[in-house]
């Protein structure tokens, strides 16, 4: 299996980069089940505080390898429709949801284009930073097919259902001023891959078990009661409470020092 996944980690953060420039990092076979395996490592390293998730070269993410498609291409076993192992999601679905599954921020850096499963793939993220010139589309309408990489779950909250349904329907594509207005990135930046470098690393100098609680209080709200999310809230803090990395975050706040965090 080729490496069409690079992952580097450096200070408590992964690098994670679709890695087929040449092909606009089309999504291959191989490149969806590369990314649920790599999240699954992400989510089992306890070292690791936040993810960085890029394309290498001109594009994020051109969408689906079209050649997925055609009678040269590997073809599709029904079995990749079913769920992953522990996981609700399929192979094609935890490219995208993996992200949610880990238990870390991910900052999603786009430029030139997010088509179709690249969009998919960033709508994961937990924070997604464009370029000014970065286009935006859910495309799968053109190929007869619907959005099916979580993008029922993963949209929740961020983008209104009615401008979902509007670029699913449409398959138009967006510029990132549009995009940021209806809320389908989180900010528009020159260099957003050192932006979210710049953010990732932020996150990973605050204390992890507080940063991992709020992905996880946060990943509960668009489902949970009320009553579900307040008892969360009550029990995520009690746990958190005079525990060793809050007082180290209240001493350091009060001595002016940067705090000093075990992995």
């Amino acid at each position: 299996m080729s490496n069409t996944v690079r992952v580097d980690i450096e200070a408590h953060v992964a690098n994670v980069t679709l890695s087929r420039p040449e092909k606009m990092n089309a999504v291959s076979l191989e490149m969806f089940a590369q990314l649920g395996e790599i999240g699954d490592r992400i989510a089992a390293d306890r070292s690791l505080r936040a993810v960085v998730l890029s394309g290498a070269g001109d594009c994020f993410c051109a969408g689906i390898d079209t050649a997925i498609f055609t009678n040269d291409g590997p073809g599709l076993d029904a079995s990749a429709l079913a769920p992953q192992g522990a996981s609700p999601a399929n192979l094609f679905q935890r490219a995208a949801y993996v992200w949610r599954e880990v238990p870390v921020p991910v900052i999603c850096a786009i430029q030139g284009v997010a088509f179709g499963a690249g969009l998919q793939i960033a709508l994961g993220a937990d924070i997604r930073y464009a370029t000014p010139a970065a286009r935006f589309s859910i495309m799968e309408a053109k190929w007869g097919l619907i959005p099916d990489m979580a993008i029922s779950v993963t949209s929740r909250g961020v983008v209104p259902m009615d401008r979902i349904k509007e670029l699913a329907y449409t398959a138009k594509i967006v510029e990132a001023a549009e995009a940021l207005e209806m809320g389908l990135i989180t900010a528009i930046h020159d260099d957003p891959l050192a932006a979210a470098e710049k953010t990732a690393h932020d996150i990973a100098s605050r204390s992890p078990t507080a940063v991992r609680s709020m992905k996880q209080l946060f990943g509960a709200a668009s489902s949970a009661t009320d009553g579900e999310s307040l008892a969360l809230e009550a029990r995520l803090q009690l746990a958190l409470l005079g525990g060793e990395q809050q007082r180290e975050a209240v001493l350091a706040a009060l001595e002016k020092r940067t705090p000093n965090f075990s992995d």
